[in-house]
């Protein structure tokens, strides 16, 4: 099935989940020094799972 153009799905980016994490960070007040920790630990997340066990914790958590 084509998309329509300018309908095309949002793309999937490492550095775009990194952006949206440190704009929600920053949004709620946490320090550069929990941010920096924070997208750090996400090299190591992304290297060590799929987008699929991604999407399967955040429907599993309490959050």
């Amino acid at each position: 099935m084509n998309n329509a153009p300018g309908l095309e799905p949002d793309e999937w980016s490492n550095n775009a989940c990194r952006g949206y994490v440190i704009m929600a960070m920053e949004d709620c007040g946490f320090s550069k020094k929990d941010i920096r920790r924070v997208v750090g630990q996400l090299y190591e997340v992304f290297d060590l799972n799929s987008v699929e066990d991604a999407k399967e914790k955040y429907l599993s958590s309490p959050y």
